[in-house]
């Protein structure tokens, strides 16, 4: 019998939590361009192809009952690759530009924010039992995902900066939230969120600087490359959260 309440069903945020968030990101933007780019399908199919893929894999995530960390961050990896598709579709297809379009998913993730605290009465993003406030949560995650994606792209039109410059310059964002999340009581709830953002434009400008070309300051690797790496990279890690999710959890 459990006597424990309502079983969990997203990742604890810890080191690992962050090191995957990191790789799932620059997954996300490989891959993505690799779909839309690479694979000249476009935006429009791209969006259509990585939201298919996001729906099953939030469906499945809905439907367990537990926190399965394969599933979790099948999703993450979802709406890190979506979220890049509807930034570039934003921009490229419907022409709105970096500007706009980080306003307007800026908007987006505000609403969905302030719809869920106005709901629960907090942005606690860990535990999650209820299928509901798990809705809010992967809402919230694929805008501030798709944000990312537009806010790190906005750093290179608007500030001319290089791929390299803006993963520092986002990584030194992140760094910061470190420092005030360890040295200050501002609220955890807060810096979470400014975290996870800014992880996305770090994994971006990243994954950019991996397979954009020598003349763009990027290295050339290829987008299917950088991805099987990526892929390497996210299997490794999700081992090792499988075996600390096992081994705090005995069964």
């Amino acid at each position: 019998m459990n006597t424990t309440g309502p079983i969990n069903k997203v990742a604890k945020i810890t080191l690992i939590f962050w090191l995957m968030k990191i790789v799932a990101t620059t997954l996300g933007e490989t891959l993505g361009d690799f779909i839309s780019m690479t694979l000249n399908l476009g935006y429009t199919v791209g969006i259509v192809i990585t939201l298919s893929f996001f729906l099953v894999v939030l469906f499945a995530q809905l439907s367990v009952k537990k926190y399965v960390p394969v599933i979790y961050w099948l999703v993450i990896v979802g709406t890190t690759t979506l979220g890049t598709e509807i930034s570039d579709y934003i921009d490229r297809t419907l022409h709105l530009g970096y500007t706009l379009g980080t306003i307007l998913l800026v908007s987006c993730l505000s609403l969905a924010l302030f719809l869920w605290f106005r709901k629960y009465k907090n942005l606690e993003v860990y535990p999650i039992s209820s299928k509901q406030k798990e809705i809010y949560y992967w809402t919230a995650i694929l805008f501030s995902n798709s944000l990312g994606t537009a806010f790190g792209d906005f750093l290179g039109d608007y500030f001319g900066m290089s791929f390299l410059q803006g993963a520092f310059v986002t990584g030194g964002v992140i760094l910061v939230v470190v420092l005030l999340h360890y040295l200050t009581k501002i609220n955890h709830i807060i810096l979470f969120w400014v975290a996870f953002i800014f992880t996305r434009p770090f994994g971006a400008t990243f994954g950019d600087f991996l397979t954009k070309p020598l003349g763009k300051g990027g290295l050339q690797l290829g987008t299917l490359e950088s991805s099987l790496v990526a892929v390497v990279v996210m299997t490794v890690l999700l081992f090792i959260a499988h075996r600390q999710h096992k081994l705090s959890n005995p069964e």
